[in-house]
């Protein structure tokens, strides 16, 4: 095991085609991890392991790996760039400590890139930013960096500067340092050449070199005393300044490079060890005592009670259920039992592994601060805390996006049933934005996710990984139901069963709540008048109700109810029949408050050259698109719209022919909005 102070856990994130892949195919090369380059066209990429990802050419989930430089141990996870992916980008922030955001010289701050950044806000994550592809035709440095400011509300930290652009860029300027850098093409960017900044860019690197200075003054007296003096600032001082702002997330250190021609790559390795934070620099992680919900701070500590979440499971043909697992505190052995907190029970690891893309070194234990795999759990699912029962400390559950598509998927024989089942079951338990339903009239299965191509992905996966023969239906919309009016509904129960009466009288209101509100219950009566029991009771009726709809059968939200009064019966009042009643009573009360249906909208990000603009808008409009936004780059028109979703099937086929495969577009879910006409 590493120390904790010499492991990094970092992530790379940013828009599909950003270079994120390519970037760590030339980290694990640099660090000796791989001994040949992968390339991402050649489908050959390390990281890229799966099948699919090497003939799409994209990332798919958050391959992990294990490098070191400088003696340091830097544990890498490649997240996904595109939006339907965006569960795995998820969860490698939730356990990563920094994190490179990659953007693109050309398009600069993009949809994606957008979105997980603000993923990466949410979890507090430190990141240095890398501006990538600096060869490509319309690189702008500079624009990237007013974007960064515009859309992100980040203050870059610019510690290089580019030599030329497009193909004239040959190297950078370390404004650190004040030398020029270049690579050796001979030896695939290994060598790296350092000479004195030439006389034609001085001025401007010192111009830049005053701002540097400027920016990390407000992070150490010392500097700022220097500054004023006019006095030499050593580089020790700067480079501790800069770790200080990053790690406040006040600063993001900024470099630049073209990662295809095996340019820059280095300086971002050095700037991992140097700016990101090591596992014991990151703030407690806070938990929730298990048995009192008490809130716990969970400090890295090597000798302390063992805790970990497990971010990701994979199922694997021949090991079964791969669990990776971030150690927050302790540590734990391999072939020892530990005790799965969530589910209450205790789970034996067979093997551990360190992690490179799909090939696994095993290892004998796993301390605080790492990331690993484990072999042998059968209960755990993502989210999961594993520990001790001594000390069973809950991690706070992870954040998913809801489903918005689905299709209905069938087996091609009645043999091949219960095959697809427990695999459709594999997947779910690897992928919290999947999940499976069962009309329980038709006995057909409804599998949901979070676009097209997710859903295209796990149904390939399906046929192909796991050799199960289905057919699959066209993509249906995933709609929701909620109500527009406040009713109050009085349900009386009365049933008798195995000759015993069962009653309960129970007085509901429900109420619409504001979009995102999610669904709420309120008990306003006093275990006094109603037993603690039977008030459970109503609420696991009307809670288990919420997901029967109201009309269609969709799932409810944004519904607020209240148990307002209730009688009962200490003869004949059961929690069979409360629960019944508060099932009942909130179909009865939802059917008169104004039942409405609610359509997934989309945010629909389209890139297209400037002399398809018309075409492009005029065809979102066609499919009821609300356009927000339109906004000209050097090299593309920018155009963001609100489509609902039920009008984009087919959408990337028609952009392609609208404008001969030039414009790409990206989507994610914005809101549910009520839909005019019903279904």
């Amino acid at each position: 095991m590493a120390e904790i102070d010499k492991i990094r856990n970092i992530g790379i994130m940013a828009h599909i085609d950003a270079g994120k892949t390519t970037t760590t195919e030339r980290i694990l090369y640099y660090t000796k991890k791989s001994y040949k380059i992968g390339e991402v066209d050649d489908g050959e990429a390390t990281m890229d392991w799966m099948t699919q990802e090497q003939e799409r050419g994209i990332t798919i989930t958050a391959a992990a790996t294990t490098c070191f430089w400088e003696d340091h141990q830097i544990n890498i996870i490649d997240t996904p760039g595109h939006v339907d992916f965006t569960a795995e980008v998820e969860r490698s922030l939730r356990v990563l400590d920094g994190a490179i955001a990659i953007f693109c010289a050309v398009g600069g701050v993009e949809p994606q890139s957008e979105t997980v950044w603000h993923q990466a806000d949410r979890y507090h994550v430190p990141r240095i930013a890398y501006i990538n592809k600096m060869d490509r035709i319309g690189a702008d440095f500079f624009d990237v960096l007013k974007e960064m400011d515009e859309k992100l509300h980040a203050v870059p930290l610019v510690l290089q500067l580019p030599i030329g652009a497009e193909s004239d860029f040959e190297g950078i300027v370390d404004l650190i340092n004040l030398k020029e850098i270049r690579w050796d093409k001979g030896d695939a960017g290994t060598t790296m050449h350092h000479s004195d900044i030439d006389s034609s860019r001085i001025d401007k690197a010192m111009e830049w070199r005053e701002k540097l200075i400027d920016q990390v003054s407000h992070f150490s007296d010392e500097i700022t005393e220097l500054y004023v003096e006019g006095k030499e600032i050593p580089v020790d001082l700067i480079l501790t300044a800069i770790k200080t702002a990053c790690l406040k997330l006040e600063l993001i250190p900024t470099f630049c490079g073209a990662s295809l021609r095996n340019a820059g790559v280095q300086p971002l390795i050095n700037a991992v060890i140097r700016f990101l934070p090591s596992p014991k620099e990151v703030p407690p992680m806070i938990g929730f005592h298990a048995k009192t919900s008490k809130e716990t701070a969970v400090p890295c500590n090597p000798d302390g009670y063992p805790l970990g979440l497990v971010f990701k499971i994979q199922a694997d043909r021949e090991a079964g259920s791969i669990n990776f697992i971030r150690m927050y505190s302790g540590s734990i052995n391999n072939g020892t039992a530990v005790y799965n907190i969530n589910k209450n029970k205790r789970e034996r690891i067979n093997r551990l592994f360190k992690l490179h893309a799909n090939k696994y070194e095993q290892i004998d234990k796993i301390g605080a601060g790492e990331i690993a795999a484990v072999v042998g759990f059968k209960l755990c699912q993502t989210g999961d805390s594993i520990g001790s029962d001594k000390h069973p400390i809950l991690l706070e559950k992870m954040h998913f996006p809801e489903p918005v598509i689905s299709v209905a998927i069938e087996p091609r024989t009645l043999s091949e049933r219960k095959k697809l089942r427990e695999t459709l079951e594999i997947l779910e338990r690897e992928d919290p934005t999947f999940m499976i339903k069962e009309n329980e009239e038709t006995g057909q299965l409804l599998i949901s996710g979070m676009g097209e191509l997710h859903l295209d992905v796990l149904v390939t996966r399906v046929i192909k990984d796991f050799k199960v023969e289905a057919r699959v239906g066209k993509p249906q919309v995933s709609y929701r139901e909620s109500i527009s009016k406040v009713v109050t509904h009085t349900e009386k129960y009365h049933k008798t069963i195995g000759q015993k009466e069962n009653t309960a009288e129970i007085t509901l209101k429900v109420e619409p709540l504001p979009r995102g509100k999610g669904n709420q219950f309120e008990n306003r009566i006093s275990f006094a008048k109603l037993p603690r029991e039977l008030a459970e009771a109503v609420k696991n009726g009307v809670t288990g109700a919420f997901s029967s709809g109201i009309k269609y059968g969709y799932q409810t939200i944004d519904i607020g109810v209240t148990l307002a009064d209730a009688v009962y019966n200490i003869n004949t009042s059961t929690e069979i029949a409360f629960e019944a009643a508060g099932a009942l009573g909130f179909d009865a009360a939802c059917h008169k408050a104004a039942p409405v249906l609610l359509e997934p909208i989309m945010m629909v990000d389209v890139m297209t050259p400037s002399e398809f603009v018309g075409d492009t808008i005029g065809n979102l409009k066609a499919r009821n698109g609300i356009i927000i936004s339109h906004e000209s780059k050097p090299t593309v028109e920018h155009i963001r719209a609100e489509v609902p979703l039920a009008n984009m099937f087919g959408y990337s086929t028609s952009l392609r022919s609208t404008t001969q495969g030039r414009a790409t577009f990206a989507m994610e879910f914005s809101h549910f909005a009520p839909k005019e006409g019903g279904i």
